[in-house]
Order: structure tokens, then sequence, then C-alpha cells
């Protein structure tokens, strides 16, 4: 954390923490002051300048600061980062874009989100690929000749779990889900050896929704298919013949709006405000922290090794657990049936925890 910066000033930055003790950032990030004012500023401005050649002008520099600053999170070159709508869109964008065919085989984990999941059974039902499903351990060392593409959570949304440090290691093209990882903890896409990282800007980047980013390895560029559309053409003045962009802005979602990229911008800017790497070292410790008072205080053994920010544990009635939390203003994530999950942040208080796990002794009482 910056010598400037206090914690408990810095979180005045959110507004619902004023009320809540908010723990589901894994489903959507707490939105700071910051970023409402700038989507009312553009609001405002777009309804009394209107949304001609100015408007369509401020709207392309403030996607284009958008992608520098995912780039820089991710450890990125700009020109290698599309700016998406969400997580969903980027994994459908390489998806599609592979052009796999009958018979290729896609291996994912045993703990993956809809998002790729019903991407790929599309392509299984349409074109005829194969899906296989592993225990998330066990991913990087069940790769066979067969195997087209490994594609798998960077931290799971069920568990917490991270993935398999040997992913790197593979021969065969990589895509990571970052749904649960950007902004929560540091991502590095050399480092990760993935070819393809997708992410949204509105769960751990507390941005609005509608914004996310999709990155691609150079490789990829002139490799991975790309739907020709008019703010992706390298030419837009010749249609006809124009290609797409040769980098990762030809998978570029077709619009991002002015409002959510000012907005995502400065959301950006209220966590480099504390410091990205206290943000990091921050939600992961308590994290830690409360998998340890689930076992200590509650008698509650969390779900998966954990690792990250996400802490999953097991209930009797999650619908009626989570109803009862809500009534306590405590915000937190029901998954199926019979698990909670909590997502911790650096904007959360050790009071935000002791509230979570006294909610829970008394249910156990």
């Amino acid at each position: 954390m910056s010598a400037a910066v206090d914690h408990a000033r810095w979180r005045e930055r959110f507004p619902v923490l004023d009320s809540v003790a908010y723990l589901n950032a894994g489903t959507g990030g707490p939105l700071p002051a910051a970023a409402a004012e700038a989507v009312a500023e553009e609001v405002t401005w777009q309804a009394r300048s209107g949304r001609s050649l100015a408007y369509m002008d401020r709207r392309d520099e403030r996607v284009e600061e958008l992608r520098m600053a995912f780039a820089a999170l991710i450890g990125a070159a700009a020109c290698e980062v599309a700016v998406t709508t969400s997580t969903s869109e980027g994994i459908a964008r390489v998806l599609h874009g592979l052009e796999l065919r009958a018979g290729d085989e896609v291996l994912v984990s045993d703990e993956e989100h809809p998002a790729l999941l019903g991407c790929l059974a599309d392509l299984r039902d349409r074109v005829g690929i194969a899906i296989r499903a592993v225990a998330a351990e066990e991913i990087a060392a069940t790769v066979t000749p067969a195997t087209k593409l490994v594609a798998c959570s960077h931290v799971s949304w069920l568990t917490g779990r991270l993935a398999p440090p040997q992913l790197a290691r593979l021969d065969v093209p990589v895509l990571l889900d970052g749904a649960q990882a950007a902004g929560a903890i540091p991502v590095d896409v050399a480092a990760l050896g993935c070819d393809f990282y997708a992410a949204p800007g509105h769960k751990w980047l507390c941005g609005p929704a509608g914004t996310g980013l999709l990155f691609v390895a150079p490789k990829w560029h002139e490799r991975l298919a790309a739907a020709r559309a008019y703010n992706n053409l390298h030419d837009p003045a010749d249609p006809l013949h124009s290609a797409a962009h040769p980098d990762a802005r030809a998978f570029d979602t077709p619009t991002v709006s002015l409002e959510a990229a000012a907005g995502a911008l400065a959301a950006l800017g209220t966590l480099a405000e504390l410091g990205w790497s206290e943000v990091h070292a921050r939600g992961r410790a308590l994290a830690a922290w409360l998998r340890l008072r689930l076992r200590d205080d509650v008698g509650v053994e969390p779900i998966g090794p954990g690792g990250a920010t996400l802490v999953a544990w097991p209930t009797a009635d999650a619908a009626a657990t989570r109803r009862a939390f809500d009534a306590r203003s405590i915000a937190v994530r029901e998954l199926g049936d019979t698990r909670l999950r909590a997502s911790t942040g650096a904007w959360n208080s050790d009071a935000d925890l002791d509230a979570l796990v006294a909610a829970l002794g008394s249910r156990a009482a």
C-alpha cells in the first residue's frame, strides 16, 4: 500500500460498504464512487453534446486507454489485447476462431463455468468436437495427441483452485478463463504460458458490466479467425476488400459504450490508488484467514485447496442461509443447493469477516 493511502479511508471510495459486508466480487465487484461518477459524467456529456463524430472520437480514445490499462494489468502489450464485453465473449471468440473440426478434442477440468461449457456444447452439437473433462489437478498431465485445446479456469469459480503451473509447458494451445483471477491475484500471461486469456471488467476490476479483455498471443493473431465488422477492419473505408486488424484488435467487440469504458478506467484508477500489490496481497490474506476461521470458529471445512480470493463451504440449505445473510446485510453467493461462496477483496475489512463468521455461528447454534 502506498504510504499516503490509509485502508480505512480508501474503503470509503466504495459506497456499498457503508451498509453491506460485501463479499461477492466473484459475481460483481463493488462499484467505486469514482466509476459511478465517470459513467454519469459521460452520459451527461452525450445528452448535451450529441453522439456524432466528437462522441465517436471520445469513445475511441477511452477504449484505447482501457486497452492499454488492461494490457498493463496482465503483463501484455496493448496490441495483444482485445477489448470485449465479458469473459464469455472472449471465450466464444477464441473457440469459434480456432475453427475446430469434428473429432477435435478440447480438454477441460471438472470445475468449469457455464461460460466455457455452454460454448463448447454448442460446438459439440454443431461441429462434432469432443469434450473431455478431468479432475482439475490432473488436467496438465492428461493431454493426449487428440487434444487440440486445453481450456480451463485460472481460478476455479467453485473452489478457488489455481490452475496447475504445468499448463505453461504444454505443446497444445491453452485458453484460460480469468473471471476469478484478473484483479484478484497477479496475472502475467507470459509466465502463465497461455495462448488466450479472457477476463471481465465487472468482477474483481470493479468496473461496469459490459467490459472485458481478451489476450491473444502474437502467434495467433493471423491464425485465429476473426469475424470482420466495422470496428475491426484495418481499412473501414474499403470494407469489401479490407482484412481485419493484424493484431488482437481484430477480436474487439463491435461496441463498448463511452460510459462503460470511462467507468472501467475510473475503477482501475481506484484500485491502483491503493496499489496492485496491496490489492492482491490483502484479498488473498483475507481469504486464507476466513478459511481458518471457518474451521476453527464454525467447525466447517472449506471446499478445495484455496490459494486465491474465493472461499466456498458446504451448507445444508444454501438458499436459506444466503437469505439469512441478506437480512444481516452480508452479501455472498450461493452455488447450487448445498454450497456458499465468499469473495474477499482488498476493500473488505476484518469486521466484514467477523460478521460472516458470527452469522454462520448463530445458524449453527
